[in-house]
């Protein structure tokens, strides 16, 4: 399941990219989040999963399907009409980082350590390198668009803070992973919905190719791998499951060249891999502080 994750989640910039050809972005991010809400329903349905009862709760799974749902996918989805495939994978990896910056500033708990700083500050350089700033000084055509890497960044700063907001007011209701799954993408698809009559009227030119794209994007990337990815935290562990990070832009970067002929410039991957040097560097200190809190929580049974 974990090799899964990485491959369906790799390859989900190149699907984008294949959608793209016979969609616009926002029917892309429609499509997707449709599709993923039906699987994840029937997997509810299929293991006879609890639903919440309280508007309250109903009301922070709509917040999460907006943050990790609506918002990065439209965000991602235009990216794609700009940026190679790779690309938009490599910026991807960001999402440890801003995670770790927005649970920082949202959560009084959780203050920012000297290690997670320097792997912020790691990541952020990489980013810089990725963008190649340098490159506007020259040929302009070379560099990247800016715009569409603000979009990216931004999709990945909606993971980060829909990630705290799960785990501030979500994560106590104690409510089932497929039921939180099927919940926010279920919201998210109706937020879709009723945007659609607005932002998704271009015509569509359907090919093969492109409703196996959705298709694929929709069940197995944005429904199916949620419940692969729940079940490889329960047996692993949120820090060695959150790793799969580290493998999604090699597959993306791969699928692009092989697949779209995509070239990338030197300096991509290069940031790419600071980018990943400061989610490791990161998440050591967060898995550091878990240790610590778990040996003083057993200095405490001791005792006692």
């Amino acid at each position: 399941m974990y090799l899964a994750l990485a491959l369906i989640w790799g390859s989900s910039f190149l699907l984008i990219k294949v959608a793209l050809e016979g969609l616009s972005a926002p029917q892309v991010a429609l499509g997707r989040i449709v599709l993923g809400a039906l699987a994840l329903l029937v997997v509810a349905l299929a293991a006879r999963r609890s639903w919440p009862r309280t508007r309250s709760a109903w009301g922070h799974l709509v917040v999460l399907g907006v943050l990790l749902c609506v918002l990065p996918f439209l965000a991602f989805a235009w990216a794609g009409e700009h940026l190679a495939s790779g690309l938009s994978s490599i910026l991807n990896a960001t999402t440890p980082l801003m995670t770790a910056a927005a649970s920082a500033a949202l959560l009084p708990a959780e203050r920012l350590t000297r290690r997670q700083g320097l792997g912020l500050v790691l990541g952020a350089l990489g980013v810089v390198v990725i963008v190649g700033p340098w490159t506007y000084l020259g040929d302009l055509a070379a560099a990247a668009p800016f715009p569409a890497v603000l979009a990216c960044l931004g999709a990945t700063a909606c993971y980060g803070i829909g990630m705290t907001y799960l785990r501030r007011f979500v994560t106590p209701l104690r409510l089932p992973a497929e039921t939180v799954a099927a919940g926010q993408v279920g919201a998210a698809a109706v937020v879709m919905l009723l945007l659609s009559p607005v932002i998704a009227r271009t015509p569509v030119t359907l090919s093969t190719s492109v409703v196996v794209s959705i298709v694929l994007l929709g069940t197995l990337g944005t429904g199916i791998a949620y419940v692969w990815n729940t079940k490889v935290v329960g047996a692993w562990g949120a820090q060695r499951a959150s790793t799969v990070t580290y493998l999604t832009p090699v597959v993306g970067v791969a699928l692009g060249l092989a697949v779209l002929d995509e070239h990338l410039e030197w300096y991509e991957p290069v940031g790419g891999v600071l980018v990943v040097l400061g989610v490791v560097v990161a998440q050591g200190a967060l898995r550091g502080r878990v240790r610590r809190a778990s040996r003083r929580t057993d200095l405490d049974t001791a005792r006692r």
